[in-house]
C-alpha cells in the first residue's frame, strides 16, 4: 500500500476485507464490522457466545485475510503462565537460560474459552495485552505488531470456570456476542462445507503494513469536543447509577474515543458522528461496570439493558 491514503482508499479496503472475510464467516457482517474496530484501535475483542457459532472461524478468517500470524490457545485449569508467554529454558551448551518464546509472541492469538484457567494464568496476559511486551528474568521481549487477543467465553456454563476479574475485562475493547445464523446463512454454511473448509478457499487481501498503517490513521479521525462531552456524560451516568457498584473507569473512556475513531473510518467518515456512539456504548461499556444484582443468571442482559437506558437518558450535548 503507498504511505499517503484518503478516506476513500481505505474505504475501498475495507470493503474488499470484509467481502474476503465473508467468504468463510457467513451473514454476520456486524460482527465483522466491529472485530476490525477492534483491531484497528489496536485492541482486543472478548467474543462470549456459545460453542460452535463461528468464533474460532472469525479469528482465523480475519488472520488469514490479513496475512498474519495466529496461534490458538485452549486455556484449561493446568495451564500455567509459562504455557503462554514463554520461559527461560537452560542451554546445556552455553550453560546458560535462554528466553523461549511462548505462543502470545502472534500477531492474532485465540484465547479459547479463556475463563477455563486459573486467575494467575489471566493474569499472565495483562502485560501483553496492555504493554505489547512480555518481561521474563529481568528482560522485557517486544510482541510482533500488530497484536491483538480475540478471547472466548461460553456463558451457559460456569462450572469449573474463573470469571475474569474486572482489570481483564477492562482490557478488552469489545465484548460482542455472534449469535445463530438466520436459516439462508446457515444454509450457504451447510453447502460451503461440503468438499472442504471454506478458509481453505480465501487469501489475503491485506498484509501486516497496512494493518499498521490503518491504524496509524485510525489517530487522525476527527472526534470532536462535543463527542467527546457525549462520551464524558455516558460514563459519568454509569458512575453516579444507584444500579451499579461501579461505573466505567478512564481508561474505559480512552478506550471508547479509539474505538469511535476506528469505527468512523471504517464506515468512510474523517470524523466521528452521535450515531457512532450510540452503536458502540453497549459493547463497549457493558463489560466494564459492576452491577449490584451480581450472580444473576441473565447479568449480561440487565447489564446490556442498563446501559442501553442510560444511553437513552444522556441528550446529545449541542453542536454533536
Amino acid at each position: 500500500m503507498k504511505s499517503q491514503i484518503n478516506i476513500k482508499d481505505i474505504q475501498t479496503l475495507i470493503t474488499k476485507l470484509e467481502d474476503n472475510i465473508s467468504l468463510a464467516f457467513f451473514g454476520k457482517k456486524e460482527v465483522i464490522r466491529l472485530s476490525l474496530t477492534a483491531l484497528f484501535s489496536g485492541e482486543h475483542l472478548l467474543l462470549e457466545d456459545v460453542p460452535g457459532v463461528g468464533k474460532t472461524m472469525l479469528a482465523r478468517t480475519i488472520a488469514k485475510s490479513l496475512d498474519l500470524t495466529f496461534r490458538r490457545i485452549q486455556f484449561t485449569p493446568d495451564l500455567i503462565p509459562a504455557d503462554i508467554t514463554g520461559g527461560s529454558i537452560f542451554n546445556p551448551k552455553t550453560q546458560e537460560f535462554n528466553f523461549s518464546p511462548g505462543p502470545i509472541f502472534t500477531n492474532i492469538l485465540l484465547a479459547d474459552e479463556i475463563n477455563r484457567t486459573t486467575p494467575r494464568t489471566q493474569s499472565a496476559m495483562l502485560e501483553a495485552m496492555s504493554e505489547r511486551q512480555v518481561s521474563c528474568d529481568g528482560n522485557s521481549y517486544p510482541i510482533p505488531k500488530p497484536f491483538m487477543v480475540i478471547a472466548t467465553e461460553n456463558p451457559m456454563e460456569y462450572e469449573g470456570t474463573y470469571p475474569l476479574p474486572e482489570s481483564q475485562l477492562d482490557r478488552f475493547l469489545l465484548r460482542i456476542s455472534i449469535g445463530y445464523p438466520n436459516r439462508n446463512d446457515e444454509m450457504d454454511i451447510l453447502k460451503s462445507h461440503q468438499l472442504s473448509q471454506p478458509i481453505d478457499q480465501i487469501s489475503s487481501v491485506l498484509c501486516n503494513e497496512d494493518v499498521q498503517l490503518i491504524q496509524n490513521m485510525v489517530k487522525t479521525i476527527k472526534i470532536d469536543d462535543a463527542i467527546r462531552h457525549y462520551v464524558l456524560a455516558l460514563i459519568e451516568a454509569t458512575r453516579n447509577s444507584s444500579e451499579l457498584f461501579a461505573g466505567v473507569s478512564p481508561r474505559g473512556g480512552i478506550a471508547f474515543c479509539r474505538a469511535l475513531q476506528a469505527f468512523a473510518l471504517l464506515n468512510g467518515r474523517s470524523f466521528v458522528i452521535p450515531d457512532d456512539v450510540k452503536s458502540l456504548a453497549v459493547p463497549i461499556l457493558a463489560h466494564r461496570v459492576i452491577p449490584k444484582s451480581l450472580g444473576l443468571d441473565n447479568q449480561r442482559e440487565v447489564v446490556e439493558t442498563l446501559i442501553e437506558r442510560l444511553l437513552n437518558n444522556v441528550p446529545i450535548p449541542a453542536g454533536c
